[in-house]
This record gives C-alpha cells, sequence and structure tokens, in this order.
C-alpha cells in the first residue's frame, strides 16, 4: 500500500500525532511557516495589487529540500496545520513550494485536540483548503508589514535610537499603557471619610453583648453620606455615640452566582496572570505543550488540551457530556444543571465553529497525572481542567440579607440611616470547585461571607462602638497582563494570536517596563506615542484598529477581497507617511546615567536597552567595553545577612526570583516578590503570597495587604 504524508507544524506535534495513524503514515514537522516575505525588504509590490514577495528563509531550506524528497514518493499529502488562519495559511504555502498541484492528492484535515477520535474524524473527511482563511491572514501580514517598515525607519531617523519599532496593535498597546500612566500622574486624591458602627441583638431579659455585626453610615437625612473632612466626620460619630438603633427593613433573597465559561486564549491569559502570575508568553507557551503532547506512562504522547488560540466558548457535546457525567458520579446529581450550561461567545468577530479550550478528557483530571508534568504544566492544566468541569455545573446560591438600622435620639427623628449585608453559603453549586479571580477593585462580595443575626423589624440594638476612617480616592490601578488583554479584545484589537507577541515586543524594545505584575512605560515609550499620536492618529486609535480588524474577518467570513480592504487603507497612509517626514521633529534621547563610574577607566556608566534587557555600559565606548547586568532593587534588606539588599534576579528560563545582593558570599533566595512593611507580628519579612494577602517569611503569620500601608509594597530602585 501507497505511503502518505502528512505534514504538522512541531516536532512534538509530529510524535503526538503518529501514534494514531498506521504504519502507511509519515508524519513530518515544518517546524513553523516555511516561507514568509523577507526579513531585509518591504516584500510587497504595492503598485501591483501588493503582491507578495515570499521567499524561503536561510533555515527553513532543509526542511523544504527534505519534504520535497518525501512529496515525490507518496500518493497523498495530508496537511494538518493548525486549526486556524494561521495554520490555513501554513498549509496553502506547503502546497505552493512543494508543487503540490494535483487537487486529487492534497487533503487539508482540521482537528482543535490531539486525540484518536478527533485524528480519526478528521482524516475521514479531509476538505480544500480554504483561501478566504489564506487571504485573510495574508492580508493581515501585508498589512502588518506595510504599518512596521513605513513607520518603523521613520521613528529611528527621527530618534536616532536603533531598535526601535511600531506596528498597527504593538502601537495600540503602548498607547493605552501610557494614557493610563498619564492618568495616574495627572491624579488628584480626594479625602473622604466612612463610618462603621458596630451593633449587636439586647437578648432577651439581659443587657449583655451578643455576637455582633457591622453596618454601614450610608445616608443623613436622606441625603447620601458625603464626608469629605475629620471634623464633618467627628461630627456625626458624636451624634450616633448618642443615637438609639433600630431596625426598619429586612430584605431576604436568594442570590444566584453563576459560572464562567471554558476558557478562550484570552480569559486564560487573564486567569493565569491573577492565579498564577504567568506572562500571556508563559501561558501560551505551556498551553502549546499541553496541547501538542505530553507524554504519559502507558499512553505515550498525549495531547491534553484542545486548540489554544480561539476565541470561542462553544464545546462538543460529547465533551460536555463527560464533564456532565463526572459530576453526577463525583458531586451529586444536584450539582447538574438542567438545563446543561450553553456559552455564547462575547468577543467581537469570534469564531464560533472553533470550541473554547478544554482537557482533552475531564476523566483526565490533574491528581492522576501530577507526577509525569513539569510545575509549570500541572498549574495550567489544572486551571484549564477546573474551569472546564465548573462550567458544566450548577450555579451557586447565597442566603443574603439586607438589614437597614435608623439611628438618632431616643424620641423624634433618626436623621441616620445604617446599612449591614451578609451572606451564607446555601449551595455551593461549581464553586466546589473553582471560582473566578479578579482584577485589582473588582471584588466580588459573595465572596466575603460574613453572616448576620437573625434581626426583626422594630427589634432595637446595642451600640458597641463607632468606627470612622479617613480614604482617598485613589488613580486607576496601571494595567497588568490579565487588564491589558482583557480591553484590548473588549475593544476588538487584536485576536487571540497577538496577544501574547503583542506584550512581549513592547518589553523588548524599551517601551514598557514590567514592575511586579503592573506594566509601566518608559520614556521612551511615552516619547514614541506622542509623536506617533501627533502624526499618525488614526495608526494608533482603538477604534479605528479595531474596525480593521473587522475588515479582516471580512475577508475570511464573507470573500471580501482582501486587495480592496489594503487599497482603502495603504492610500491615506501614505499620504500621512509623506507629510510625518516632513513634519515630525528629529528628537535626540540623553542617555540615563547609572549613577556610578566605571571601575576600568572612571568614566560615567550609563543604563543602555539590548536584545535582551536594560544593562549599564561604560559611557566611553569603544574605547573601554565595560560592561554589567542591571540590577533591580527591591528596597529590602536581606534578612539573612542583614547587610545586602535583595534584588531582582531570573533563572535561566526566566523566571522571576529574589536574593541577597552580597551572593555568593550571602545565599539567601526566595520566588515571591518581598514586601518592605514588616511582619506586624514578629517583626520578620513579609512576602507576597497572593493577590490580597502576605505571609511572613519567618513566622508564616498571614495577613491582608489591604491593612497594610501603601508603601508596604517594596518599590523598585535601580543601581
Amino acid at each position: 500500500m501507497a505511503k502518505k504524508l502528512v505534514i504538522v507544524e512541531s516536532p512534538t506535534k509530529a510524535r503526538t500525532v503518529g501514534r494514531f495513524l498506521g504504519r502507511n503514515y509519515v508524519v513530518e514537522a515544518s517546524v513553523g511557516h516555511i516561507r514568509d516575505l523577507p526579513a531585509n525588504r518591504l516584500g510587497v509590490d504595492v503598485e501591483h495589487d501588493f503582491t507578495p514577495r515570499y521567499v524561503i528563509p536561510e533555515k527553513k531550506k532543509d526542511v523544504v529540500k527534505k519534504l520535497r524528497s518525501q512529496v515525490r514518493d507518496v500518493d497523498d499529502v495530508y496537511l494538518a496545520t493548525d486549526p486556524d488562519r494561521e495554520g490555513e495559511a501554513i498549509s496553502w504555502h506547503l502546497a505552493e513550494t512543494l508543487n503540490l498541484k494535483d487537487a486529487r492528492r492534497v487533503h487539508r484535515v482540521e482537528f482543535h485536540e490531539i486525540t484518536r477520535d478527533a485524528i480519526r474524524r478528521a482524516f475521514a473527511s479531509p476538505r480544500a483548503i480554504n483561501m478566504r482563511l489564506v487571504e485573510a491572514q495574508q492580508a493581515r501580514r501585508i498589512l502588518d508589514r506595510l504599518v512596521g517598515y513605513s513607520l518603523s525607519p521613520l521613528l529611528r531617523r527621527k530618534i536616532s535610537k536603533r531598535g526601535l519599532s511600531a506596528g498597527r496593535v504593538q502601537s495600540v498597546a503602548v498607547r493605552l499603557i501610557v494614557d493610563r500612566e498619564r492618568e495616574i500622574e495627572n491624579f488628584v486624591a480626594q479625602e473622604y471619610w466612612t463610618i462603621d458602627v458596630e451593633l449587636s441583638k439586647l437578648k432577651e431579659g439581659s443587657r449583655t453583648r451578643s455576637r455582633s455585626f457591622v453596618a454601614k453610615l450610608i445616608q443623613i437625612e436622606g441625603r447620601k453620606l458625603e464626608l469629605n473632612d475629620e471634623t464633618a466626620a467627628t461630627g456625626v460619630v458624636d451624634g450616633l455615640k448618642r443615637s438609639s438603633f433600630v431596625v426598619v427593613d429586612v430584605r431576604q433573597r436568594d442570590v444566584s452566582r453563576h459560572p464562567s465559561a471554558p476558557f478562550t486564549t484570552s480569559t486564560l491569559q487573564q486567569e493565569a496572570s491573577r492565579k498564577l502570575g504567568f506572562s500571556a508568553k508563559r501561558t501560551m507557551a505551556v498551553a502549546q505543550q499541553l496541547y501538542e503532547g505530553v507524554s504519559l506512562k502507558g499512553e505515550g504522547n498525549v495531547g491534553l488540551i484542545t486548540y489554544m488560540r480561539t476565541d470561542s466558548t462553544n464545546v462538543a457535546a460529547s465533551a460536555q457530556s463527560e464533564a456532565l457525567e463526572y459530576v453526577k458520579r463525583v458531586y451529586g446529581q444536584e450539582y447538574v444543571p438542567e438545563p446543561p450550561n450553553v456559552y455564547r461567545t462575547k468577543a467581537k468577530g469570534a469564531q464560533e465553529a472553533h470550541e473554547a479550550i478544554r482537557p482533552t478528557s475531564i476523566e483526565r483530571t490533574p491528581d492522576a497525572i501530577k507526577g509525569e508534568l513539569s510545575q509549570d504544566q500541572l498549574r495550567l492544566y489544572r486551571l484549564i481542567w477546573q474551569r472546564m468541569l465548573a462550567s458544566q455545573m450548577e450555579s451557586a446560591v447565597y442566603d443574603s440579607v439586607t438589614v437597614d438600622v435608623a439611628a438618632g435620639p431616643a424620641s423624634g427623628d433618626r436623621p441616620y440611616l445604617l446599612r449591614a449585608t451578609g451572606s451564607t453559603v446555601k449551595f455551593k453549586g461549581f464553586t466546589a470547585v473553582y471560582t473566578e479571580g479578579h482584577d485589582d477593585g473588582d471584588e466580588d462580595d459573595q465572596e466575603k461571607q460574613h453572616p448576620l443575626p437573625k434581626l426583626d423589624v422594630g427589634e432595637a440594638l446595642k451600640l458597641h462602638d463607632v468606627r470612622p476612617e479617613q480614604h482617598f480616592t485613589q488613580p486607576p490601578p496601571r494595567y497588568t497582563d490579565a487588564t491589558l488583554v482583557k480591553t484590548l479584545e473588549e475593544n476588538g484589537v487584536g485576536r487571540p494570536s497577538t496577544y501574547a507577541p503583542t506584550l512581549s515586543t513592547i518589553q523588548e524594545r524599551g517601551y514598557v517596563e514590567r514592575s511586579g505584575r503592573q506594566l509601566r512605560p518608559t520614556e521612551l515609550g511615552k516619547l514614541v506615542t506622542d509623536l506617533l499620536a501627533e502624526h499618525f492618529p488614526d495608526v494608533i486609535d482603538v477604534s479605528f484598529t479595531a474596525d480593521m480588524e473587522e475588515k479582516l474577518d471580512e475577508i475570511a467570513n464573507d470573500g471580501v477581497p482582501w486587495v480592496g480592504v489594503l487599497s482603502a487603507f495603504y492610500g491615506p497612509f501614505e499620504e500621512t507617511l509623506r507629510q510625518a517626514d516632513e513634519q515630525m521633529p528629529s528628537v535626540s534621547i540623553a542617555p540615563e546615567l547609572a549613577g556610578e563610574n566605571c571601575d576600568k577607566c572612571g568614566h560615567p556608566m550609563l543604563i543602555k536597552f539590548g536584545r535582551f534587557g536594560k544593562f549599564i555600559a561604560c559611557s566611553n565606548y569603544p574605547a573601554c567595553r565595560n560592561t554589567k547586568s542591571f540590577v533591580v532593587k527591591v528596597g529590602v534588606r536581606c534578612p539573612s545577612c542583614h547587610e545586602g539588599e535583595l534584588v531582582e534576579k531570573r533563572t535561566r528560563r526566566g523566571r522571576l526570583f529574589f536574593s541577597c545582593s552580597q551572593y555568593p558570599t550571602c545565599e539567601f533566595a526566595l520566588w515571591q516578590r518581598p514586601l518592605s512593611t514588616p511582619c506586624p507580628k514578629c517583626g520578620g519579612l513579609l512576602v507576597e503570597a497572593g493577590r490580597n494577602e502576605a505571609r511572613c517569611h519567618e513566622c508564616g503569620e498571614t495577613v491582608s495587604r489591604d491593612s497594610l500601608p501603601s508603601e508596604g509594597i517594596a518599590a523598585a530602585a535601580t543601581n
């Protein structure tokens, strides 16, 4: 029987797919794209319908040579690249490069998970290459090339700095971060006060204290509480201390909380950032490993999750049935929703035919395979597994109680209105498995359960304490990986495949720095953004970029001619480019001093930005080539030697950790970010232990981050 050639992208995927095909199949990897636009020139014939000039990169010539040789020895070629536009384009490039002109021997197969059943179904019903998807990908690639190869040289000429670049999505992302930073810089804090009152029931025939609860003052004489200074707050406190308190309303109701949909690329990156501290790049790298296959005992290479680049929340009927059976068996029938949960994708232009990110089998539990996964693989797989299972479970139900309390003189009107809320879990539902993380300032009150005592309308209450508290309004939080990806998705900027590369690029270019999990713009990022905003307002406008994404979707979904889409963009863009070349001022950037002199020649040391980030180099270059690592101090003294400072470092694989600056004399190191505020119990070193908690490295005490002063989080400094 004649051999059949199957081509996938990666060697790992080739090994996994090869396990499920017979001996008549030979599975090879293209190792990504085998041809692309040239790296050293535009590669697009603008004058002739934007015709691309594709080339085979030097490093791919051996791959192409091997594939061409194998194509000659087989009757059928199956192109099994990824199930998205990029994968479709890779299949088309393979067909073109390998001269696969006979449609009868070329088969495109598509599967969203690498399992025996999925591959069997795909090979049983091959199809032709979808040219609409290919043209949409080609239009995006050419569009990005036109923007990047026009703006990047312009920026380098005007700013006289190597390594500058601009792009349709990356420049919008930087602008969002710059605009947010300026909101923070221009923010003027406003003082305000809140007043909590501790109350309790009066027990029958006794004045002894029962279990107390806290009510918050919300109104004075029918008007919303507004206390803007200590004097006003003190007057209200005095009035409350002289008041009697009585229950005037009790409202009790059941509140349902519904599970979140299974993961899309965007929501996976957001949740992995919140719960695991993963960057978008790290999340996608680990997800790729889980999708392409992990070696399990007795099974060989197995794909553990479905395709990880998707904007759909759909779930295959078979996967849903399996999850519902698991829920029924492990948790009971009451945890099975009736009817089953169905989710609709909210992202603009989502491809509903695709599936959400889910385990290929819910029966393959994280605990069952934890010994065969790396730490990162296990943590991400557990997150995906829990999210999928929870999405197929019944809603959680809370018994919510709201009590209004009036306060004032024992006789006469009561001008103060206070409110207390409490909730208890009535039915755990999906929270027995999983609860979604939250961004700063976006807490869920249901997670703060605090039951109230049984209270009746007209019941008198006993006052225990009046607690005024001063606050200041807070500026909007800086973006994190999670919140930036969320904002880009909500505004229709970029697509699942672009989020992680965009976040990496804007940091590699030196436009954005990471401080803990926060993203801060550099002075260079602000400068480039200002120049682009003035001379190319459309290119870095959120709505303009989103509209262009919709036009690319129309090419893929409706067959809109791609050349027309590019023509409509390029005409105005070319004129804007010409004007900017004439009008954009030349700007010089003064080198940033490192605050120390070279220990070899005595000249000042400068902070520079290279391929692998910041480093410190002598200003007397090239006469002196002395360089050293750029050290980020976190403002905390080493708790071991008490002489060095804790500094940021990274492992060879890029994982962040913190160690003593006196290494190797002092070998103290830890993974968690240190906090500058000492432990309130023993005075030891506090470290991050979650988004809202800190833990003492010495005594193990856990404290709320909210209870720490604002300077409690160690601020990064440099030497």
